[in-house]
């Protein structure tokens, strides 16, 4: 009563014939004859709403613009991603692939800047070559972009622009983590960032080893979704789906440890509250701001309250 047997793999759907340089392990147009990938369409919704409510917290936290434009950025991937698994056309896998680097160029820039500013103990020095470290790495970066943007648009060499995005991700992670332990002093402050720190990327790692297995095991999966569970269950081993949860789980939380990493080197700690809703959700909070859920100011730690003004 409650599976049923996966319909053949159609060639094509209301999108008609695929033209992405890529289809996924999940097959195309057997749930809906308007969504190529059912469930990897689907599960960009996480995307979205964490990139929105990251974009909405930064606003009413009064944070830098940067925080405003990095949820906005990553809210556009998701939209390009939801297109693109949609429709498996080659215009919108662009719309998938290519604004997560532009989006991810947003926090590399700050944390890129913020690292070679603060090596310059001096205040009047720093601030006499802010600018020009400011353009050096505008210019630096603007031309990774470009290469990699002429990597995938005209020489479509998926892979290296992947490996390439990888590498200056990895470069963002290692670089906020020397900010953190090089210029955050408060013992508490530097052990909430580095476990946060963890915590994103714990599920981007996750993420990842689902991308490879969707990847490299596919026949597998199908095997397995089409002879023993069925739909829906099926759904349920879409790993490709899995990256997308995972990913925007990781991309929320690195977000707000980039967050809450800024305040502290900026000397402005005092101004807001580091929280866990929870126990384990972060967030960064202005005091004065209602918090009206349970949370803790350590992860996993004893809750605080439900509702009070801070």
């Amino acid at each position: 009563m409650f599976s049923w047997p996966y319909p053949e793999e159609a060639l094509s759907g209301y999108w008609g014939e695929p033209t992405a340089l890529i289809d996924w392990c999940e097959e195309n147009y057997v749930v809906s004859y308007y969504i190529a990938e059912w469930c990897n369409t689907l599960t960009n919704a996480a995307f979205l709403i964490v990139a929105f409510y990251c974009t909405y917290t930064s606003y009413v936290n009064r944070l830098e613009k940067r925080f405003i434009f990095i949820g906005l950025g990553f809210s556009l991937v998701g939209i390009g991603s939801w297109l693109f698994h949609m429709t498996l056309q080659y215009k919108y896998q662009l719309l998938d692939e290519l604004p997560m680097l532009y989006a991810t160029v947003i926090p590399s820039w700050s944390i890129f800047v913020e690292n070679q500013e603060n090596l310059i103990r001096n205040v009047d020095e720093r601030k006499a070559k802010s600018l020009r470290i400011q353009l050096f790495y505008s210019a630096l970066l603007f031309g990774f972009v470009s290469v990699l943007t002429w990597l995938y648009i005209v020489v479509r060499v998926v892979e290296i622009f992947q490996i390439l995005y990888g590498v200056l991700t990895v470069m963002v992670v290692i670089a906020s983590g020397i900010l953190t332990y090089r210029d955050v002093s408060d013992p508490v402050a530097k052990r909430n960032l580095f476990t946060t720190m963890c915590l994103g990327i714990v599920p981007f790692v996750l993420g990842f080893l689902c991308w490879q297995l969707d990847i490299h095991l596919c026949s597998y999966w199908i095997y397995i979704r089409r002879t023993y569970l069925e739909l829906p269950l099926g759904l349920l081993l879409e790993l490709h789906g899995w990256w997308h949860l995972l990913t925007g789980t990781g991309v929320y939380i690195f977000v707000v440890y980039l967050q809450y990493l800024r305040v502290m080197t900026r000397d402005k700690g005092d101004e807001f509250l580091f929280i866990y809703r929870w126990g384990f959700f972060p967030e960064l909070v202005r005091k004065g701001l209602t918090i009206r859920t349970p949370y803790s100011m350590e992860f996993w730690g004893p809750s605080v309250h439900k509702e009070k003004k801070d």
